[in-house]
């Protein structure tokens, strides 16, 4: 399978069927990447943070024995050895196309890879720039224990436990991949450690503040012009539907469903979901089409929902900058970033009486547990239910 990714004016879609899912410094990092023996995680959620296990570390039975990987219909024939970059090249393939991952997802890991590579050609660092990336590399030699110095080094550097975590994912990643295809001849990293990340939530907006924000950006359209249009609708939406931002700017014309007022979202591993939006958002998408998109259309633009300002698709960055922008616009409101947009849409959701596996729906979260932590509900909410519900309230 082949496909191509563009984080302008491309949407990102492979062809063919949807793969299956797979699984700042801090002192008082509660982990010995040197001596502990079991993961504390499982898989990662790629807006990318960890979820932890329920299985104390310590209590974990401590083996460094590697772990060998079935051979069955071929799988894990010896491949003779290869450069880093050949290696690394099969795995970007494996990420994107096998494992269906964010182009930011795949971008991460192969950063922690090459790094991991270099630690395993050159442990002490020295020279680590001048290697031959072309020079061929044995994988033979990539066990736990240089998996555990890497990951010392790393800490010894002052990287923070977020990113402890994601390094240790990929280094696991890697390892059962290269495992898996003959590359190496044991999992290493199936007893790799990670440290516990900390989930710090993005600020929210109040209800009153998200909409004087949309009032705002609807009093701007109001004058007509298409980029105005374009950047009320885009603030509807992200807030109506709670979407990713990739997700909002790979839309195509045709995902919409006026009918029903829906939309069809390509999520995380290319699974695809339905969000609904209200009649707010259904104005703005109207005016849009009519008075925006054709003043901005250009006979090479992509059949994108969202376009830029020459005519391509929109940029995930130029949405950004329009939601600061917005936020900014609004006394009090915390500056934040579209995700901060859809993490306010999940609360006041939530605050509104929605369940939570509506909310885990809408999200496109694969685990409600995901939804529970990444959604909070307000003081407010909590005070009301007790007051409501306990006898002696």
């Amino acid at each position: 399978m082949t496909g191509t990714f563009s984080p302008d004016d491309s949407r990102g879609r492979l062809s063919g069927p949807s793969p299956s899912s797979g699984r700042g410094a801090s002192r008082e990092f509660p982990f010995d990447p040197v001596t502990s023996s079991r993961s504390a995680f499982t898989e990662m959620d790629a807006e990318s943070t960890p979820i932890a296990s329920d299985t104390p570390l310590a209590d974990a039975p401590r083996s460094d024995a590697p772990v060998a990987v079935p051979t069955s219909r071929g799988r894990g024939a010896a491949v003779a050895p290869a450069s880093a970059t050949t290696h690394l090249d099969a795995f970007a393939t494996h990420l994107r196309y096998e494992r269906a991952l964010s182009p930011h997802t795949v971008r991460a890991y192969l950063g922690d890879v090459t790094a991991l590579l270099g630690h395993l050609r050159d442990p002490a660092g020295a020279g680590a720039d001048s290697a031959d990336p072309d020079a061929a590399l044995d994988l033979t030699d990539l066990d736990l224990t240089v998996l555990r110095s890497w990951l010392a080094a790393g800490l010894a550097r002052g990287a923070s436990r977020t990113t402890m975590a994601r390094r240790a994912a990929a280094a696991r990643t890697f390892t059962a991949w290269a495992a898996r295809t003959g590359r190496a001849p044991t999992d290493a990293g199936a007893r790799l450690a990670s440290p516990r990340a900390h989930r710090r939530l993005p600020e929210v907006l109040r209800a009153d503040q998200a909409a004087a924000a949309l009032r705002a950006a609807a009093s701007g359209a109001a004058q007509g012009d298409p980029v105005a249009l374009r950047d009320h609708l885009l603030l509807e939406l992200l807030y109506a539907t709670g979407v990713r931002v990739s997700e909002l700017c790979g839309l195509d014309v045709d995902d919409v469903d006026d009918a029903r007022r829906t939309l069809r979202v390509l999520g995380k591993g290319d699974k695809q979901r339905t969000v609904v939006y209200g009649t707010p958002a259904a104005a703005a998408l109207d005016a849009w089409r009519r008075d925006g998109r054709p003043h901005l259309a250009v006979p090479t633009s992509p059949p994108a929902l969202l376009l830029g300002a020459r005519g391509g698709r929109l940029d995930p960055r130029i949405a950004r900058t329009v939601v600061h922008d917005a936020a900014g616009a609004v006394p009090g409101a915390p500056d934040i970033a579209p995700h901060g947009l859809r993490h306010s849409a999940a609360t006041h959701l939530l605050e509104g009486g929605a369940d939570l596996r509506s909310v885990q729906e809408l999200l496109g979260h694969a685990s409600p547990a995901t939804t529970q932590l990444y959604t909070h509900v307000s003081a407010e909410r909590l005070r009301a239910i007790h007051d409501t519900a306990h006898p002696r309230a």
